[in-house]
């Protein structure tokens, strides 16, 4: 907060009102895996810091700007994982505004989709664009750069941040600037042009020439620019934009988003979801920032990196004497260069040479660094083939608590099921599987059809299929079930909810 409050005062040298970050929360960040999943995405991880990428984001431009002109852009699957997930963040958590796309288009469809939200709040409205997968250790560097930026988007400009290559990267995408048009009084470059992940000999070309940056994909602009750009270069995005603009806008005021965008009207949803699944996939990059001549970029002063796969670990975690990463239960004798993650099981490694090294209770990544990229082909093979290790983790985070699967067989699944304190899960039914509730610490409170009874520990009950029940801690202690279930069909689709006090459906 100290940091932020240094460049606040910095900003209230000019109208800080209408300036909003727009946090961007849709990616599935596939090459974490098998640390990601498409229920647990790279945002959500904890990988750099003492938090988790997406709860960093929000933290770092919290008191830059008010919680309330912070936004989250995702898609509606996950929005409701991502308020769970940053729900320990507090009163920031609960000011906090969500627009949710109702499918993923790419960058340039959820840019455009929170511009259309903030021009109706203003006319002046002005964008920081940030992914809330990236790490960004220096703070006060970061919004003092952000400073600039927004002094120079408030003439007009579409602003970014470019990375000063410290290697010859082919996994970004790269900037080149005109060094000769260094605007000293407001510290930004006129850029050229944007070029997409060079191969290694030119990497190394724009590495010695000076002129060549990494591509952020942090961006500053005033909303009714972008949208004028996207009007001029991606003119089948502004047309369907317009049209969710008289869906979304009928009564002159965005949907505040606390609400997930629901609407009063019954119909809008699938409405909105019939029009924006029109839309082409494309990025910003791509889209606008690659045609518009009115495109500048500030360099950026503090270190960054997008975590695009694991090697780029190296960037940003300490390693030992050895040039190794090691963290979790791990023990290594003479490997150098490499990247072990492991949890609770031991994971031990001889002789690696520029390895990594990834375990997790159900699925185990061993890859060369140089490889490291390829990951997301693994993910592709796991959708092809049905393979649930790409979707779920075996421990899975609710907002009432968690659950373990411990076992899976034919006709049958156990699992460990953990409350919170007080928690309770939705009144719900399943249609295909009968469950068997054996309490192992503390006590439930279960409702079984019109029944409603205590079972303790050492005890347990029944529940039929077809049957409405709900589990609830009525305790000031953890409660923990071990769930037996029985049935032809044991996936976690197969629910029907009737009270929730999530807001889940």
């Amino acid at each position: 907060m100290r940091h932020a409050l240094c460049a606040f005062r910095a900003l209230e040298m000019i109208d800080s009102f209408n300036i909003h970050a727009v946090v961007l929360a849709g990616g599935a960040g596939v090459r974490f895996w098998p640390l990601s999943r498409e229920t647990l995405p790279k945002q959500m991880l904890q990988i750099a810091g003492e938090d988790t990428l997406i709860r960093q984001t929000l933290k770092r431009i919290n008191g830059f700007v008010p919680p309330n002109h912070i936004w989250i852009v995702t898609t509606s699957d996950k929005a409701q994982d991502i308020r769970f997930h940053i729900d320990s963040l507090g009163p920031l958590a609960k000011s906090i505004y969500f627009i949710n796309e109702p499918v993923g288009r790419n960058t340039a469809p959820a840019i455009g989709l929170a511009a259309l939200h903030l021009h109706h709040l203003s006319s002046d409205s002005i964008m920081i664009v940030m992914p809330s997968d990236h790490a960004i250790p220096e703070t006060e560097k970061f919004l003092n750069d952000l400073t600039l930026a927004i002094r120079s988007a408030m003439d007009g400009h579409l602003v970014t941040f470019g990375i000063k290559p410290i290697r010859p990267e082919t996994g970004y995408g790269y900037i080149q600037v005109d060094l000769s048009s260094r605007m000293e009084a407001k510290g930004l470059f006129k850029i050229e042009r944007f070029i997409e992940k060079p191969d290694l000999q030119t990497a190394k070309g724009y590495l010695s020439q000076g002129s060549y940056f990494w591509n952020s994909g942090i961006f500053v602009w005033k909303a009714s620019q972008i949208l004028s750009e996207i009007a001029t270069h991606l003119p089948s995005l502004s047309r369907i934009l317009k049209e969710m603009e008289s869906l979304l806008f009928s009564q002159g005021q965005p949907n505040k988003p606390n609400d997930l965008n629901q609407s009063n009207k019954p119909d809008q949803p699938e409405k909105l979801k019939d029009i924006y699944s029109r839309l082409e996939s494309i990025s910003i990059d791509y889209g606008v920032m690659e045609r518009s001549r009115n495109t500048f970029m500030v360099p950026a002063s503090f270190t960054w990196s997008d975590l695009g796969s694991w090697a780029a670990l190296d960037e940003i975690l300490p390693k030992n004497s050895d040039g190794n990463i090691l963290k979790g239960n791990t023990i290594d004798v003479g490997s150098t260069d490499s990247i072990v993650f492991a949890g609770e099981r031991l994971v031990t490694t001889i002789g690696l040479r520029e390895m990594v090294v990834v375990d997790t209770p159900d699925a185990t990544l061993v890859a060369p660094k140089t490889r490291s990229q390829d990951v997301r082909k693994i993910v592709e093979v796991l959708k092809q083939t049905g393979r649930e290790e790409r979707l779920l983790h075996k421990t899975v985070e609710r907002p009432w608590g968690s659950y373990t699967v411990l076992e899976k067989g034919l006709g049958y699944k156990i699992k460990r099921v953990f409350l919170k304190p007080k928690a309770r899960l939705s009144l719900q039914l399943h249609h295909r599987r009968s469950e068997h509730w054996v309490v192992v610490s503390g006590q439930a409170k279960v409702t079984t059809g019109d029944d409603i009874f205590l079972v303790r520990t050492n005890e347990s009950t029944y529940i039929p299929v077809h049957t409405r029940h709900r589990l609830e801690n009525p305790e000031e202690e953890p409660l923990q079930v071990i769930e037996v279930q029985s049935g032809d069909y044991l996936e976690e689709d197969d629910i029907e909810r009737f009270e929730d006090d999530y807001g889940r459906q």
